[in-house]
């Protein structure tokens, strides 16, 4: 990452969201895309919190793993309350986002693409934006829902500069790795990450499905 005109402020240890916030301007602002304060705000604050790994992943009866779009949506629809829903869909659409943005290379050879993650978290920031209106809650979240849904591939472009500008061993790139991990089963990537203090528990819990 030489050359990178916020790398310092990384390894001095500065506020991760700050870095974020930075790497995020310059990333809307060498694509051209005009976004309210508001909505990049939530987008540093999506970051931030998904690159621990523990409020990416859940803990479900097979392991600590990813649940899939579809079977959030499923569930989503199964919940009695437009509460507990909007908090299902919503979580639909920050991970579409992450994931698209974070590991969209990873994308390239899975069974569904980046287009599917795009398409899935848009309509989620859509179905927000809809159904909020008018609630006290989307006085203040649906122009940051429709802004999401209108311009989400934009904002996962964004969010793959962060991805490339990270540094070597920052918590995103172990999140990265732990990616790595739970898609290949690699031994050097679980090497790696106990060495870097991943919970060597959940690593053998994970391992026995490899």
């Amino acid at each position: 990452m030489a050359g990178h005109p916020h790398s310092e402020r990384l390894i001095t240890g500065t506020d991760l969201r700050e870095y974020f916030q930075h790497t995020i301007d310059d990333a809307l602002t060498t694509q051209g895309v005009d976004a309210a304060v508001e909505t990049v705000y939530y987008i540093v604050n999506l970051l931030t919190a998904y690159q621990r790994a523990d409020r990416l992943y859940e803990q479900t009866a097979d392991g600590f793993e990813l649940k899939p779009l579809a079977i959030m949506y499923a569930e989503a629809l199964e919940l009695p309350h437009p509460q507990q829903r909007n908090q299902m869909v919503q979580r639909l659409g920050d991970v579409a986002l992450f994931i698209a943005g974070v590991f969209s290379e990873s994308l390239r050879r899975k069974p569904v693409d980046v287009d599917y993650y795009i398409a899935m978290g848009s309509n989620a920031y859509g179905y927000l934006s809809d159904a909020m209106r008018g609630t006290t809650r989307g006085a203040a979240f649906c122009a940051i829902f429709t802004e999401l849904s209108r311009k989400f591939s934009e904002f996962a472009a964004a969010l793959a500069c962060v991805r490339e500008g990270v540094e070597p061993n920052s918590d995103l790139d172990t999140l990265r790795l732990y990616d790595l991990w739970l898609r290949t089963g690699s031994r050097s990537a679980a090497r790696r990450l106990r060495e870097l203090g991943i919970d060597g528990h959940v690593l053998s819990t994970v391992s026995a499905r490899h």
